[in-house]
């Protein structure tokens, strides 16, 4: 099959049209950077995701100037987090408010709705050709110049040449493969099932996240979505799952039909559709994200938080962190590693305190004695429900609220 180069010429390239991909190339277009999107599949699609969008993901909207428009597709608010612990002990831990007084929220959307959303304003802005999957990079000196992949309306192989390649293409990232940094380590990789019900009763506007003592180290989730929606899933470390054994699936019905804190809830609820599953690369690990030519955003940099699972708000920042640096770049005509390290350094002085405090809450789930303990101190004490809340959004540096030796004191004090 004869490669077909592109003819229109762009700056940027971006692989992957989700949530990283989408962000970027809106903030790309604001500062006049020609930008061409690039998906395999057709919008709008599914994601097998939890479906959780933070209250980082609404900073980020509202710098797009979309966060008003959000309010007018399918979604539900999220005010807060109820956690539960192996003991049944439960604790509501709402997202703190703004500065005025006035609330913060956050928002659960259907993958399909968010995305799309996100892709057709994108769309207005660059340009964007879906069905294209991309299956190689192209390096000349050692440095990404583009890519090359298959037309799926056509059939035909195609190449695209540019300054600059965007990885955002995902937890299966064919860039982050091509680039030698797709290694899987099992401890911080979680494997996940998602299924949606219709008529879970209960629902507090939270995104609801219980340790059940059979499915430790990992949990089980209820997010709720629009018109008596809910995303309901149940997530586990790879290493973990091995040494169990256990089918996610399996485990997930009985914890519905069998423990005593849904089997009420779901009496009366329908499964919607299939229950699927998906794989999810934490943010505990940093993977290496700048290359001569190229940077790695979103799922494809692997920054999910460790804790809460959550990934979009993270791939929209990094998305937003990648349009500043790669706009320098094409004002400097610098496209080396080390020019665009400061998208690294950005990234991790903006995110790094968050996800090393929700790895510190994600391995405490692996103990049910100190869940024990913690939830029955949260709910009696302010001062951990504010550190535990401030996991939801990211405006306070966790960094100076969380410590072992601050914890500590706060759960002896």
């Amino acid at each position: 099959m004869v490669s077909k180069p592109a003819s229109k010429q762009y700056d940027v390239l971006i692989v992957g049209a989700g949530p990283a991909g989408s962000t970027c190339a809106m903030f790309l277009a604001k500062k006049g950077v020609k930008v061409l999107l690039l998906d395999r599949a057709s919008f709008p699609r599914d994601k097998t995701c939890g479906d959780a969008i933070s209250g980082k993901s609404a900073r980020v909207l509202k710098e797009l100037g979309l966060d008003k428009d959000l309010e007018k597709r399918d979604h539900a608010k999220i005010y807060g987090v109820l956690l539960s612990s192996p003991n049944g002990s439960m604790v509501e831990i709402p997202i703190p408010k703004q500065a005025d007084g006035k609330a913060r929220y956050g928002y659960c959307a259907r993958r399909m709705v968010y995305d799309n959303f996100l892709f057709e304003n994108a769309k207005k802005a660059v340009d964007a050709i879906e069905k294209f999957n991309v299956t190689d990079i192209i390096a000349e000196n050692d440095h990404v110049v583009g890519v090359k992949g298959i037309d799926l309306h056509s059939n035909e192989e195609r190449e695209y040449r540019t300054k600059m390649v965007v990885g955002a293409d995902g937890a299966h990232s064919i860039l982050a493969k091509k680039l030698k940094v797709d290694e899987v380590d099992d401890a911080h990789y979680v494997s996940a099932i998602r299924a949606y019900y219709k008529g879970v009763e209960g629902m507090k506007g939270m995104i609801e996240i219980h340790f059940v003592e059979d499915l430790m180290p990992g949990y089980f989730w209820i997010f709720p979505l629009e018109n008596g929606l809910a995303n309901v899933g149940v997530g586990m470390l790879f290493k973990d799952l091995k040494k169990k054994k256990i089918s996610l699936k399996n485990s997930m019905f009985k914890a519905i039909e069998n423990n005593s804190l849904f089997k009420e809830r779901f009496k009366n609820a329908k499964l919607e559709g299939e229950v699927k599953g998906w794989t999810l690369p934490l943010g505990s690990k940093h993977r290496k994200l700048t290359f001569n030519g190229c940077v790695l955003l979103g799922d494809a940099a692997s920054l999910i938080d460790p804790f809460t699972g959550e990934g979009v708000g993270n791939a929209m920042t990094s998305g937003q962190i990648a349009s500043e640096v790669i706009a320098d770049a094409i004002k400097q005509n610098n496209f080396s590693t080390e020019f665009l390290a400061a998208y690294e350094q950005r990234l991790w002085a903006k995110l790094d305190p968050e996800l090393k405090t929700s790895y510190r809450l994600q391995r405490m789930g692996s103990n049910k004695f100190l869940l024990n303990f913690v939830m029955g101190k949260a709910a009696k004490k302010e001062k951990i429900r504010e550190v535990i809340s401030h996991t939801l959004v990211e405006e306070v540096p966790l960094k100076n609220i969380v410590s072992h030796l601050g914890l500590l004191k706060l759960l002896f004090m």
